[in-house]
């Protein structure tokens, strides 16, 4: 068992009347390990990896010519091997587009992804892109598995890619050509599913955004509710402040974030307490978050990539199979984390006394002056991770907001009422074979909120801006997705 010093923090909140007690554990089926596709676990993955189709383009021809692995060098079979070697379930394809890229998907793209699926059947390998998305950057656009993927996509690109025709075409580049695309996606009988990709990679300063907004990223929801879903809480090119021998590069920060630093690792977006995530959740949004590695280029190959899954995580609780993935992921059964700081993640809430319970994703209806219990249960593998260290949690909070409904002002990135109310190091636990288990008890439910998950291996309560030539290894958490609270 792990060591660390005894701390125990309990903070009341206006709407709550909290209290610290042990309750009974529930019993969870933490089957991980097993390979039947039937069987719901936790299913590590990464929704967005580059290949050779993520091109450069020759524009001395007209229309220029796709230049094939001038932008990221690694084959879909290759990523794909790497994803496996490193620990992940599922995967998608995400090449980023060009002048008529949609038919170099189609033709060329597509049948090798269908030959990496028969190479390396282990993982389940989704077809998509990442979008040059309308009025905004860059966005994950997930393909449901079917015979129809292939056209789906095409015609989606085709139609939406900012960066598809030649000449370009401003009209193309708005926010309302988003909506218009949003809505031709919520409307298809195989919906798919739309992550921001490093959303404040843009903003210029703490709160200070510029391509993408909260404005903006409201509509998209508005619009597509079971389509535009959540961003990448955590980005990718985390390994860009190290050299090819592991050394670090002091002149760089993580995730190639210039305005603002990311904050251990995690996008300003989702890492701030009480900020625009959780002004999103307190409208009672379901807006979840991801990881995921924006692989291009390994770092020991002179690139800013860690392979998928060697650092990032995204876990979706599912049984493997593609359409339990991508409803369990709309779903938001999902939690993430870094440097392979968890493998499994739990959070149960329950009413006292009853069968009521709801987990990572889901609502729970409870009555006014009901009392919660909250059950955190987690495996911190004594495994090392790629970096051949095993880190160790720290510390984990438990983190509750009001849900106040839908707000006038689009533009608001702030929820007051969120806060830290239980922070649990390891005396504050119990084992339960290999998991660690924290119990927690929340008195006289007065309104609508919800409660979500964070822990690190560091001393930092909040996290703070990365500096330049941070070891990317040295700063690592996780979060889950929110539980909502509805009071009858």
């Amino acid at each position: 068992m792990k060591t660390m010093r005894l701390k125990l923090f309990c903070v009341g909140l206006t709407l709550l009347s909290v209290s610290c007690t042990k309750v009974q554990q529930h019993d969870h089926d933490h089957s991980s390990h097993s390979h039947d596709k039937n069987t719901k676990q936790w299913l590590a993955g990464d929704h967005h990896i580059h290949g050779t189709y993520s091109a450069k383009w020759d524009n001395s021809v007209t229309p220029p010519a796709p230049i094939i692995g001038g932008d990221a060098i690694y084959t879909t079979q290759m990523n794909a091997q790497m994803a496996h070697k490193h620990g992940l379930s599922w995967m998608v394809t995400t090449d980023h587009g060009g002048p008529n890229h949609s038919k170099l998907n189609l033709t060329q793209a597509y049948p090798d992804l269908l030959a990496s699926r028969k190479a390396v059947p282990d993982i389940i390998q989704f077809y998509g892109m990442e979008l040059n998305t309308p009025g905004a950057e860059h966005s994950s656009l997930i393909i449901p598995h079917s015979h129809d993927e292939a056209e789906q996509l095409h015609n989606l690109e085709k139609s939406y890619d900012i960066k598809e025709a030649h000449p370009v075409d401003p009209q193309r580049n708005t926010e309302e050509q988003m909506l218009v695309a949003l809505a031709d996606m919520e409307s298809q009988t195989k919906q798919p599913i739309v992550i921001v990709n490093h959303p404040g990679r843009t903003a210029k300063d703490l709160g200070v955004y510029t391509k993408v907004t909260p404005t903006e990223l409201r509509n998209w929801n508005n619009a597509a509710p079971t389509v535009a879903i959540g961003m990448a809480g955590s980005p990718g090119h985390q390994a860009v402040t190290l050299k090819p021998n592991g050394e670090i590069k002091q002149d760089v920060q993580r995730g190639r974030y210039r305005g603002f630093p990311t904050m251990g690792g995690f996008d300003q977006m989702t890492a701030r307490l009480s900020g625009f995530w959780d002004s999103m959740l307190g409208e009672g949004r379901h807006w979840w978050v991801t990881a995921a590695s924006d692989s291009h280029k390994h770092y020991t190959d002179g690139g800013q990539d860690f392979w998928p899954g060697e650092f990032s995580k995204t876990y979706i609780h599912a049984a493997k199979n593609y359409d339990d993935i991508l409803e369990n992921f709309r779903k938001g059964h999902v939690f993430v984390t870094t440097g392979d700081l968890l493998s499994e993640l739990y959070v149960t809430v329950s009413v006292n006394h009853t069968a009521q319970s709801a987990n990572i994703g889901d609502t729970l209806m409870v009555n006014a002056g009901d009392t919660v219990m909250v059950q955190i249960k987690f495996l911190d593998p004594e495994s090392n991770n790629a970096r051949g260290e095993n880190p160790q949690v720290n510390h984990v909070d438990i983190i509750t907001g009001k849900v106040m409904g839908l707000l006038i002002d689009k533009s608001v990135d702030t929820n007051p009422t969120t806060q830290v109310i239980g922070r649990f190091y390891q005396d504050n636990w119990q084992q339960d074979n290999q998991y660690q288990v924290i119990n927690y008890t929340i008195k006289n439910i007065a309104q609508d909120s919800y409660l979500r998950v964070r822990g690190t291996n560091t001393e930092q309560l909040e996290p703070q801006p990365d500096e330049y030539g941070e070891d990317p290894w040295s700063d690592l958490w996780f979060y889950s997705n929110p539980i909502f609270i509805k009071v009858n």
